[in-house]
C-alpha cells in the first residue's frame, strides 16, 4: 500500500494542500459570520438567513475539508516516515491539533447561537477570528523551515 500512495505522493499533495486551502477558508471565515450573527441578533430575518449560512459553511466546506487534510496528511507523514520523529513535525501536529480543537469549539458556538443560548459578546467573536492565522503562521513555518 505504501508504494501505491509513493508512486502518487505529488497528487496527494496537491490533494493535500487543496484541502488545505478549504479548510483554512472556512477557518477564516466562520468567526466572521458568528460576528455578524451577534451583530444583528435583534433581526431574526437576518440571523435566519446567518443560521443557514453557519450550518451550510460547516457541514458542507469545513467539516469534509478538515477530514481529508487529516487523511492526506496522515497518509503524506506514514509514506515519508522520517517526518514523524522531526521536531518540526511535532510543533505542527499540535498547531494541526489546536486547529481541529478550535473547529469544534466553532460548532459549539454556531449550536449555542442557532439555539439563542449563547453568551460570547462580538467582540469575543473578532478576537478569535485571529487564532487560525497564528496557527497557520506556525505550521507554514515549520513545514518550510523546518526549524528543529
Amino acid at each position: 500500500m505504501n508504494d501505491f500512495f509513493l508512486n502518487y505522493l505529488l497528487e496527494l499533495k496537491a490533494f493535500h494542500v487543496i484541502c488545505i486551502i478549504a479548510w483554512m477558508a472556512g477557518l477564516f471565515y466562520f468567526p466572521r459570520l458568528l460576528v455578524y450573527h451577534v451583530q444583528h441578533q435583534n433581526n431574526p430575518e437576518i440571523v435566519a438567513v446567518f443560521k443557514v449560512m453557519e450550518s451550510r459553511l460547516y457541514k458542507i466546506i469545513m467539516l469534509p475539508a478538515m477530514i481529508f487534510s487529516l487523511l492526506s496528511g496522515g497518509i503524506l507523514a506514514t509514506v515519508m516516515r522520517s517526518t514523524w520523529s522531526s521536531g518540526w513535525m511535532h510543533l505542527k501536529l499540535l498547531a494541526v491539533i489546536c486547529l481541529v480543537i478550535f473547529q469544534l469549539l466553532l460548532d459549539h458556538w454556531r449550536q449555542s447561537l442557532a439555539t439563542n443560548n449563547y453568551h460570547h459578546s462580538e467582540k469575543f467573536f473578532r478576537l478569535i477570528n485571529e487564532i487560525p492565522t497564528l496557527l497557520l503562521i506556525i505550521i507554514v513555518v515549520s513545514v518550510i523551515l523546518k526549524p528543529f
